[in-house]
């Protein structure tokens, strides 16, 4: 259920150019923000609805302010854990997986995702049984049953998971390990999945804690997408959630990183690679910034696409260098980073290496044209698009979007303006911005070895 994969996740006439960047819709000329609404219950529970009845379908998902960012020392695995527990313990009114045949029986389906800022559950249904949905999320806020042969259970199932992970999966190990020297500081940089001896040690007051603190109405945000009645929705809402006890926001946040900036790699062998790799880092601003849509932009100017910079240098048919490239922007709460996982030959590693580079000091002495930028902005129209097509993929959009406006201190009256602001990047921004933290000095490299 874990959603987080090694990569994560573009005319030449001035007129054409020009026409290229023109066809850009803006935000505000799509319908998607026009439908969305948000407000707060009593207890501090958000709510987002957005009605798109293009289907009579809706998706009922939940997002916890709750992730392995939040675990303690010595106590890692206990939010993926925890994922496991929700998804199949049942609570005070709902037997063990019955929340998953309910949902099953009237023809949805259902998932959940575990991030390391977040955990998300969520379901789609056909729109005549909303309150079913409704129903069963504020059961498991509310009473999750956190017996001992649930917990044992899940324990001994996540203890099998990892040591398959870990005996099948080439490079999970070698991004544990650059995630940790990218990050630096335990909170974020340590595993997701969990540490096997800590899984081991794990209790079961450990997970009611985790749980008692995090899984609350002002930790959580409720999203609901599809085609329902606003006025009913709003009724079934206070009646399923309004009743919920409010507790405490939890306490603190986390302490500014401190990056000591110099060149950093580091050579390692790993048992499982399937080939030589080489994992590239640069250490970002906090997300939301001024330099997020700027940011966002390059991605999709590096990396998206058969035509960005990277996939034509290392990929291209004619010289190719690499198997496989991926990467983009990866945030985690208030940090961000920008992580390239590049997969070789031994005689080729290097050369990727150097094409990276060569490719970023190119943007550093000249502006991307207009029509590359305008290709860069197509692309991100596009994904957008991709992103909030279904009933699903919205509600999973604004929960997420949600979290990461509140990281920046910014609500989601924002939302609309902050998906424009990457339609008003221009190239000097791009290349600013590159100068800026795509240096040497700003690089944490890992080398990967076959053993």
């Amino acid at each position: 259920m874990i959603s987080r994969s090694l990569g994560g996740l573009r005319i030449a006439a001035a007129a054409a150019a020009l026409a290229v960047v023109l066809a850009v819709p803006s935000a505000a000329q799509t319908p998607f923000f026009s439908g969305v609404t948000h407000y707060t219950l009593k207890n501090g529970l958000t709510v987002i609805l957005h009605d798109h009845p293009d289907l009579p379908i809706v998706t009922v998902a939940v997002g916890y302010n709750a992730g392995s960012i939040h675990e303690k020392p010595g106590k890692t695995g206990v939010s993926y854990l925890l994922e496991k527990l929700m998804m199949t313990a049942g609570s005070a009114n709902v037997s063990p997986l019955e929340h998953i045949s309910s949902i099953n029986r009237v023809g949805g389906t259902l998932n959940a995702n575990a991030l390391e800022d977040q955990t998300l559950y969520y379901q789609t249904i056909p729109s005549n049984h909303l309150a079913l949905a409704l129903w069963l999320e504020s059961d498991r806020m509310r009473t999750l049953d956190l017996s001992r042969d649930k917990f044992e259970k899940a324990r001994l199932d996540l203890l099998e998971e990892l040591r398959n992970r870990k005996a099948s999966e080439p490079y999970l190990n070698s991004l544990q390990m650059f995630d940790e020297l990218l990050f630096s500081d335990f909170s974020f940089g340590h595993s997701l999945l969990g540490e096997e001896a800590d899984v081991r040690r794990l209790t079961l007051d450990d997970v009611r804690s985790f749980y008692d603190s995090l899984y609350t109405p002002s930790n959580a945000v409720l999203c609901i997408s599809g085609q329902f009645n606003p006025g009913r929705v709003r009724e079934l809402v206070a009646r399923y959630f309004e009743s919920l006890p409010a507790a405490k926001p939890p306490a603190g946040g986390f302490e500014a990183p401190s990056y000591l900036k110099a060149p950093f790699s580091r050579t390692i062998e790993d048992p499982l690679a399937s080939a030589p790799a080489v994992f590239l880092g640069f250490r970002l601003s906090t997300p939301g910034s001024s330099d997020a849509p700027i940011l966002t932009l390059l991605d999709f100017l590096l990396l998206r696409g058969r035509t960005s910079r990277l996939n034509r240098r290392l990929l291209n048919r004619e010289a190719k260098i690499a198997f496989q490239l991926t990467g983009g922007i990866d945030q985690r709460f208030d940090r961000s980073a920008f992580k390239i996982f590049i997969v070789a030959s031994q005689p080729q590693i290097q050369g990727c290496f150097d094409a990276v580079f060569s490719e970023l000091e190119k943007i550093k002495r000249s502006f991307p044209s207009e029509a590359e930028i305008g290709r860069a902005k197509m692309l991100y129209r596009q994904d957008f698009l991709n992103r909030t097509a279904t009933s699903l993929d919205r509600a999973l959009f604004l929960i997420q979007s949600y979290w990461s406006l509140r990281a920046a201190g910014r609500t989601m009256d924002v939302l609309e303006w902050e998906t424009e602001r990457v339609l008003r990047v221009t190239s000097a921004q791009i290349v600013a911005i590159v100068n800026r933290y795509f240096t040497l000095d700003n690089c944490i490299i890992l080398n990967i070895r076959m053993k």
